[in-house]
C-alpha cells in the first residue's frame, strides 16, 4: 500500500502553505531588530523570503492540476523510503547539501551557471513531456519511447544502486516469510500459507495442542 494516503490534498496544501507564510514572520521580526549598516540587507533578504513563499502557493495553490503534485510527489518518496531506505539519507544530502553547495559554486561563473541551469531544465521539460504523452498518448509514441527501458538501468532505476547502499549504510530491508508466525492457542487471526490455504483459529489450536 502507499504511505501516504489518507488525508486529502485541499487541507494539506492549506496546511503546507499557511506554515510557510508563518515561518516568514520569525525572519520579518530578527530583520526588523537588526542595527548598523547592515539592517537594509536583512530586510531585504526577509522580504524575499516572503515572496518566495507567496508565489510558492499563487504557483500551486489556485490551479487544481497543481495541487496534487506535492502530494503526489510526497507518496512517491514515501514508497520509495519504504522499499530503499538508504534513499532517505541520500536524498537529504543531495536536495540539501550537494545541490545549493554545487549552484553556489557554479554562480561564481555565470555563464557556467546559465548552461548548466538550462541543460537541467531542458532535460527536465523533455521527462514531462515524455511522460504525459506516455499515460495519454501511448499509441502514437514509437515502439522505443513507449517504456524508460531505452535508457540504462541507472538512470531509470534504483535497483544497480541498492546493493551498494544497503552495504554501505547497513540499511538491508528484512521481510518476514509469510506463514512463518509461531501458533499458540491465543492466536485468533488468519493467516495466509504458501501453498494457497488458510491457517484458521480451530487449526492453529490443534497445532498448538499438538
Amino acid at each position: 500500500g502507499e504511505i501516504v494516503g489518507s488525508s486529502q490534498s485541499s487541507g494539506i496544501n492549506a496546511e503546507y502553505g499557511g506554515s510557510n507564510i508563518g515561518t516568514t514572520g520569525t525572519a520579518m521580526l530578527a530583520a526588523l531588530a537588526a542595527t548598523g549598516e547592515h539592517r537594509s540587507v536583512t530586510i531585504q533578504v526577509a522580504v524575499s523570503h516572503l515572496f518566495f513563499n507567496i508565489f510558492g502557493i499563487l504557483l500551486f495553490y489556485p490551479i487544481p492540476v497543481m495541487r496534487t503534485l506535492p502530494i503526489e510527489g510526497a507518496k512517491r518518496l514515501g514508497n520509495t523510503v519504504a522499499k530503499y531506505r538508504w534513499f532517505a539519507l541520500v536524498y537529504l544530502l543531495l536536495v540539501f547539501l550537494a545541490i545549493p553547495l554545487g549552484l553556489v559554486a557554479l554562480s561564481f561563473n555565470i555563464y557556467l551557471f546559465g548552461v548548466v541551469v538550462g541543460i537541467a531544465l531542458l532535460l527536465l521539460a523533455i521527462f514531462v513531456i515524455l511522460s504525459l504523452l506516455q499515460k495519454y498518448c501511448l499509441h502514437r509514441l514509437p515502439t522505443v519511447l513507449q517504456n524508460w527501458k531505452f535508457l540504462p538501468a541507472p538512470l531509470r532505476s534504483l535497483q544497480p544502486y541498492d546493493a551498494v547502499f544497503s552495504k554501505l549504510l547497513f540499511c538491508i530491508k528484512k521481510e518476514e516469510p509469510v506463514g512463518s508466525t509461531i501458533m499458540t492457542k491465543d492466536f485468533v487471526e488468519v493467516l495466509p500459507l504458501r501453498n494457497g490455504g488458510m491457517i484458521t483459529p480451530e487449526k492453529c489450536a490443534s497445532v498448538a495442542g499438538d
